[in-house]
């Protein structure tokens, strides 16, 4: 099957690559361009780790066809820090100790980025609603919970 050319952006920079009309966006991303922070958990979007944006809304790419990415605006976790500097649910995550093996986090960071741009003060409960769709099997949460909380804070200067 021959590749079709997908013209596209990636955490705000332009972006070409040909891709299998079969192969996912999590593929894509991954091995066709090297950004290899979005990860494979489970490849039937169960878990969440393969979490990206794609024009705003969060999807599980592992589900997204990479030819479905044409003229849209991907954000990746690689996305998050600008330059040397990590965004502020970056520096939480490190500060409260919300990894463990990490493997989860890129997609978490992804997701709890994507609430905090809607709902720059979201309760608790809200917190846990919106990353219910990202399994994590080391930390039990809450320390993920506590992070995304006080970066919120932060980033309403309520801190």
């Amino acid at each position: 099957m021959s590749r079709i050319h997908v013209a596209t952006t990636v955490n705000g920079d332009a972006v070409d690559f040909l891709a299998d009309p079969r192969e996912s966006l999590l593929d894509c991303l991954r091995d066709t361009l090297g950004l290899t922070g979005t990860k494979e958990g489970c490849g039937t979007g169960d878990c969440g780790a393969c979490s990206v944006r794609l024009d705003g809304v969060l999807v599980c790419s592992c589900l997204v066809l990479g030819v479905e990415a044409e003229g849209k605006q991907i954000e990746t976790v690689e996305g998050l820090a600008s330059g040397g500097t990590l965004h502020p649910l970056q520096r939480k995550f490190i500060e409260h100790a919300a990894l463990q093996c990490g493997f989860c986090t890129p997609g978490i960071l992804v997701a709890a980025k994507a609430l905090l741009d809607e709902n720059p003060d979201p309760s608790e409960e809200e917190v846990r609603f919106w990353l219910a769709g990202n399994l994590c099997r080391c930390t039990g949460y809450d320390k993920i919970i506590r992070a995304v909380m006080d970066a919120a804070a932060e980033m309403r200067g309520a801190a």
